[in-house]
């Protein structure tokens, strides 16, 4: 049984509008399908327009740099050089030495490296299965992000491994559409790429957005989240899943073992400053699991998150315990403080 779950335009987070009409009269809209992903832009201002077409146009070009299959994108010809450099543009080696420095800061929790194996679990196709121990072993021999190599503008990988830029991606594609909206002279926006959020400026009356977090067992949310302006990323094992054997795999990989991390976590949300960087974090927090989350965050400490347990406990980093407000359906989810 496949349990992929999509919830309209948006996949883990919601950007909930209020109801007051101010700004309305200015307000544009735009909706996109790239990177296998729904994404919707709302933009408000006379530039409004303007800044949808601009990031629209910056995340088409950034796909055709980062796509994995496409066969004229930089990254599949990367993957095929059979271990020799090739010339990148400065958008993806620099995405490369941010994943593989990443690779270091989550002590290999974020690993860019992992599609033959996701692949062989059947999610990059969608035709699912168990794989073999003995094969999954095979495949993390050709694993690990430190492998790679980034020059200048040339990028190096080792022949027998490929690189996905699938957990850093969107949140990059995203920071990136933000600054081209705010180039274009837009102060009021939110851009939702899948489940990666990214705001501009606050809302048109002066308030905070209200950024909903997806309930992993339905269709609503478990609460609200009160930001400025900020990038908002979620990962889930409920995104992409199936069922065999009455066990449930969910496409998030612990990159130690090539299976899906068993870390007692059902869902993270980071909060930060870049995209990309609370796209890689949500990814790696949810293989580290809750405790190993909590010490990440103490060491860093330029993000906040909250991480949902498979108890229906939610943790949230002190930075944001007062911003989030438990939805009314969900009565029975407590709530606790990480310092």
């Amino acid at each position: 049984m496949v349990c992929k779950k999509v919830f309209g335009m948006l996949t883990a987070a919601a950007v909930l509008f209020c109801s007051c009409t101010l700004g309305e009269s200015s307000k544009k809209s735009g909706q996109l399908f790239a990177m296998d992903t729904y994404m919707t832009f709302t933009a408000w201002g006379e530039n409004a327009q303007a800044g949808i077409d601009a990031a629209s146009g910056r995340i088409v070009s950034l796909e055709k740099l980062l796509s994995v299959t496409d066969s004229g994108s930089e990254v599949f010809r990367a993957d095929h050089s059979g271990g020799k450099a090739v010339d990148v543009s400065p958008e993806t080696a620099w995405l490369a030495s941010f994943a593989v420095g990443m690779n270091t800061i989550t002590e290999g929790a974020l690993d860019i490296t992992l599609y033959p194996v996701l692949s062989e679990w059947g999610f990059t196709a969608e035709e699912y299965k168990v794989p073999d121990a003995d094969r999954l072993s095979e495949l993390l021999r050709n694993t690990g992000a430190q492998k790679i190599s980034v020059s200048g503008n040339k990028l190096t990988v080792p022949e027998g491994m490929m690189i996905d830029f699938g957990a850093v991606a969107k949140g990059y594609a995203a920071r990136l559409a933000a600054e081209d909206m705010k180039a274009a002279g837009v102060e009021a926006a939110v851009l939702d790429l899948g489940g990666n959020v990214q705001t501009v400026g606050r809302k048109p009356d002066g308030s905070d957005w209200k950024i909903g977090i997806r309930d992993p067992a339905g269709e609503g949310i478990i609460g609200t989240l009160s930001v400025g302006e900020c990038a908002v990323v979620t990962s889930g094992g409920y995104e992409r899943c199936f069922t065999s054997g009455g066990k449930t795999y969910h496409h998030i990989l612990d990159p130690a073992t090539g299976c899906p991390a068993e870390s007692g976590l059902v869902s993270v949300t980071v909060i930060g400053e870049k995209g990309e960087y609370c796209d890689a974090l949500s990814t790696a927090l949810f293989v580290l699991g809750a405790d190993k989350a909590r010490e990440l965050w103490k060491k860093l400490g330029d993000f906040e998150y909250a991480a949902l347990t498979d108890k229906n406990e939610l943790i949230l980093s002190k930075g944001i315990s007062e911003s989030f407000t438990p939805d009314e359906s969900h009565s029975s989810l407590k709530v606790t403080v990480a310092e």
